[in-house]
């Protein structure tokens, strides 16, 4: 049951997407969790980058056994070397650690600052709610700013920014103009969960759109679009232009703030996202105090 919703998309040749959710009357579990209303009602998808016997899993997605399900398939697929990446500390891209047994586990340092700091509280599921992920595996090999991995003699590029979280990790792959974006953008807006932080956030944005990237693959947007290829560079823009919005106090409607976005396909209308939207409203309300 847990697993009855979980799909793989081969997003791109080598690049497969394990997504769950976005299925209506679909839950987790019965009454309030983390796992529906912040991961399974947005749709979220976990990543895997293959070359040969080698993979680099980005995110563990929602459970152990949906890790133990990616674990798998890699597997079944030929992988006997598995690398695993963490976008940021949030539970939904954490909580399948414990599944990859005797892999690499990398994450940025503050990335390891967040989950130490929380792990007593996410083991009792009193940090973000239940369920509680117990055990909390912690990273292994931390870094900061950038590291580069191979991955069959191609570069992968980690790199640190300050958007939705202050520890989040992108994927930047410079040969094939594919940039992995966590959940530095969202279809079909952002999470915000610092206001305060708006102009690093932003400058981050134009960093990460200066790479030049063709394709944009998130961990929360349509499954269509991924299955498609991903998003093109204007999700970048469409998000830089909803916190600029936000940063000017512009209290719209969510259709009428992304409006341009959804004229010219760049954002797909998805209507979970109304109560992101009035959570970042009101954020900004009590940052700027009332």
């Amino acid at each position: 049951m847990m697993l009855d919703h979980l799909r793989v998309i081969e997003a791109q040749p080598g690049i497969l997407a394990f997504y769950d959710g976005r299925v209506a009357g679909h839950r987790f579990a019965d009454g309030p969790n983390w796992v529906d209303d912040g991961a399974l009602s947005l749709g979220v998808a976990s990543y895997a980058l293959i070359a040969g016997d080698q993979a680099i899993v980005y995110d563990t997605h929602v459970s152990v056994p949906h890790g133990r399900f990616i674990r798998a398939e890699l597997q079944r697929r030929g992988v006997s070397q598995i690398r695993v990446v963490l976008s940021h500390w949030h539970l939904d891209h954490v909580a399948g650690t414990e599944a990859f047994a005797g892999c690499e586990v990398i994450a940025n340092v503050r990335t390891q600052a967040h989950l130490s700091a929380r792990k007593v509280a996410i083991e009792a599921g009193t940090d973000h709610g239940l369920p509680a992920i117990c055990p909390l595996i912690l990273p292994d090999t931390l870094f900061d700013g950038r590291l580069v991995l191979d991955l069959g003699g191609a570069p992968v590029e980690l790199l640190t920014c300050n958007i939705h979280s202050d520890d989040a990790t992108v994927i930047w792959l410079p040969r094939r103009r594919v940039l992995l974006a966590g959940d530095t953008v969202e279809d079909c807006v952002t999470y915000v969960g610092e206001p305060q932080a708006f102009a690093t956030h932003l400058a981050d944005l134009a960093r990460l759109q200066a790479l030049g990237a063709d394709w944009v693959l998130p961990n929360h947007g349509s499954d269509l679009v991924i299955a498609a290829g991903g998003y093109g560079p204007g999700l970048l823009a469409a998000t830089v232009d909803y916190i600029g919005q936000l940063q000017r106090g512009a209290p719209l409607a969510m259709a009428e703030a992304i409006a341009p976005w959804l004229a010219d396909g760049t954002l797909q209308y998805f209507a979970p996202y109304e109560a992101v939207h009035r959570q970042n409203l009101q954020r900004v309300a009590e940052v700027r105090g009332g």
